[in-house]
């Protein structure tokens, strides 16, 4: 085993979908750990993986085009966690690991925050039912900021207030263009 999914984090299978993580869940019969993880397209499917096999490496005899290196790889922040915890792994098993090179202090001019993946994938849904499907799958962790940004691509205008009533106001907004207007955006 190389490194262990976290709950919400957003993981590219090497055959290009994006994949969400539910939780990490143990067989009741054999102790195994699988992987509870959830598509972020078309129905929005669960699915259980062993751990193991989710955290594989591509096999490039069967993929040799592939440039992955494993089966799912972690996206978003904390890509890096992923190959410092294989690393770390490697190394623990005899593995040479290189020597950690000085901490060097670098400023860095703040960059605005990049779109959470389900909010560009609402932006260029092509249908209402698609975005309200896409709202509901983010209904656990979405906040205020991707509500704002969600509703002036719809040209919908959502009140202030808590975050709950704010997502269910855009939700209904959707349902009823959805009802009164032709499915199909402009």
């Amino acid at each position: 085993m190389t490194f262990i999914p976290k709950p919400h984090e957003i993981y590219k299978h090497f055959k290009g979908n994006l994949y969400q993580i539910v939780t990490i869940a143990q067989h009741s019969e054999t102790g195994e750990q699988l992987v509870i993880y959830q598509a972020l397209y078309g129905d929005f499917k669960t699915y259980a993986r062993p751990l193991a096999m989710f955290t594989s490496e591509v096999d490039k005899v069967k993929y040799p085009e592939i440039q992955q290196r494993f089966r799912f790889e972690l996206q978003g922040e904390d890509v890096d966690r992923q190959t410092r915890e294989t690393d770390a792994v490697s190394g623990a098993q005899g593995v040479a690991a290189q020597p950690e090179a000085p901490a060097v202090h670098i400023e860095v001019a703040e960059e605005e925050p990049a779109l959470d993946p389900l909010v560009l994938e609402f932006l260029d849904a092509d249908s209402y039912e698609q975005r309200l499907n896409i709202l509901a799958g983010l209904h656990h962790r979405i906040t205020n900021e991707m509500i704002t940004t969600m509703a002036i691509a719809c040209d919908i205008e959502v009140n202030d207030g808590e975050t709950e009533e704010r997502y269910e106001e855009l939700k209904n907004c959707l349902l009823t263009m959805e009802k009164f207007e032709c499915n199909r955006l402009r």
